[in-house]
């Protein structure tokens, strides 16, 4: 078994500062470590999420293909309501897994799934 102490899902991206912004203005999410082509977030310690700009990178974009961001919040609405706040259109809260999910989508075209089981009955 493998003993890991801290995560980080790192998205190389075409559109980096795009996308930093949206993770920093809009989502909020503190960042840990940046220079001028990468940046890590904080999510929940010891997980983080980091934006590359694929142009300093060996790794290109995936433009969302084959990837979901799912995160767990402590109550969907609540969420939904701040991320609204803060310019995003959302759509409605769905349900999958017997949890409450509201999905999004960054400039990459990454989703990024939120879910609660507060409010699992929409």
């Amino acid at each position: 078994m493998l003993s890991i102490g801290r995560t980080n899902t790192i998205l190389y991206c075409s559109r980096w500062a795009e996308t930093v912004a949206f993770y920093r203005d809009r989502l909020c999410l503190p960042a840990t470590f940046e220079n001028e082509w990468f940046v890590e977030f904080e999510l929940a310690a010891p997980s983080y999420l980091s934006v590359a700009d694929q142009a300093r990178a060996t790794i290109g974009p995936n433009h969302g293909a084959g990837l979901t961001l799912s995160w767990e919040v402590v109550d969907v609405e609540a969420a939904r309501s701040t991320l609204i706040e803060a310019g995003l259109q959302l759509g409605a809260i769905g349900a999958r897994w017997g949890a409450a999910t509201l999905d999004l989508y960054d400039p990459e075209g990454n989703r990024i799934e939120l879910w609660s089981q507060s409010g699992a009955s929409h």
